[in-house]
């Protein structure tokens, strides 16, 4: 056990936060996501699965130590919901009140096509996968720099 470092945040997760650099994405995910399959193509190659946690408990736990970008537009992107491109549901806003809350101000959300998701996915550092039963909880968070 290591001090102030919340217990959700396992060994390899930790490992994975650490080594990304800035502006190397982070997919977060609910249980429907196809987090093996896209998580092949990450640097990672394997889901990070934290079982027993939603997205909005898993956000609090890698927030408290993985600083979000402030050198683009939206560090945070959630999937869009099939067919109503600007709706928002209750996962998004728990989030992204979560992602303001840890970094202290404004943090603008945005969103992507399920395909354009996919296919940023693809492109991350590492997927973490979790239980939330929630659809649509998929996120993308974009690491920013720690300036002191």
């Amino acid at each position: 056990m290591l001090k102030d470092i919340p217990p959700l945040l396992s060994a390899d997760l930790l490992w994975v936060l650490e080594s990304m650099g800035h502006g190397d994405q982070l997919v977060l995910v609910d249980r429907n996501f196809p987090a093996t399959s896209i998580a092949k193509s990450t640097n990672f190659g394997q889901p990070i699965c934290l079982e027993g946690t939603n997205c909005s408990q898993a956000a609090e736990a890698i927030l408290s130590v993985l600083p979000l970008d402030s050198f683009v537009e939206a560090p945070l992107i959630h999937m869009q919901v099939v067919g109503e491109p600007e709706r928002r549901l209750e996962v998004h806003e728990e989030v992204h009140a979560i992602a303001e809350r840890m970094e202290g101000g404004t943090i603008i959300m945005d969103s992507l096509e399920r395909h354009a998701f996919y296919a940023d996915a693809k492109e991350a550092f590492a997927v973490v996968q979790t239980l939330e039963a929630r659809p649509y909880g998929c996120f993308l968070l974009r690491k920013g720099v720690i300036f002191d």
